[in-house]
């Protein structure tokens, strides 16, 4: 018997054409995809979660597809993050297995961009929001694209729950203008520059 037990999917897409300043040509977008799953764990202390994280890596893989989708394909996406919200009666470890299965999932499914995936994670109630940080798919030194997404579920997740979710942009921030490393200047070795 599977340990992910999916209740719900939610897919959010914003579309940004400005903040104030010139309205753009194309607008920045940003989809999260997110699973409602029941914890398999709720209320008790399981030492070994290995077995739970790799069985995530396939909602990782069904989440990126579906954000992937939104956003128009591979070559759209520029930024990414991931994030948890684990029920009252789980463990923040709980939801620290998405780092690797729901990290290695949007790697795989990007073509391994170097950067290193942002996350947020955390323990709360129902309708909870999560604001996911993001980061540019080569280099984390890209400071145009440290943006956000917002995670929510309206009903979840419930104390035996854990909402998984992956956030994807395709662009930095509207306006950006800080300096730093451009994206257009990525070399993408490292992961940092």
């Amino acid at each position: 018997m599977s340990l992910v037990n999916v209740r719900k999917y939610k897919l959010d897409v914003e579309e940004c054409w400005h903040e104030g300043g010139p309205r753009l040509a194309t607008p920045l977008r940003v989809a999260v995809a997110a699973a409602v799953v029941k914890n398999p764990f709720t209320g008790r202390y399981e030492p070994d979660l290995l077995p739970f994280m790799a069985e995530l890596r396939q909602l990782g893989s069904e989440l990126s597809a579906r954000a992937i989708a939104a956003l128009g394909g591979v070559e759209a996406v520029q930024a990414y993050g991931k994030a948890a919200i684990v029920g009252e009666d789980g463990e923040l470890e709980h939801g620290a297995v998405w780092h690797e299965a729901g990290g290695w999932a949007m790697r795989e499914a990007l073509g391994q961009p170097k950067a290193i995936v942002p996350s947020a994670k955390t323990i709360a109630g129902i309708g909870t929001r999560l604001i996911v940080p993001l980061g540019h798919v080569q280099a984390a030194y890209v400071r145009s694209h440290f943006g956000s997404a917002e995670m929510t579920i309206w009903d979840g997740p419930r104390r035996d729950e854990i909402v998984f979710g992956l956030a994807m942009a395709t662009g930095g921030r509207v306006h950006a203008r800080l300096g730093g490393l451009a994206a257009a200047d990525v070399v993408g070795n490292d992961g940092l520059r």
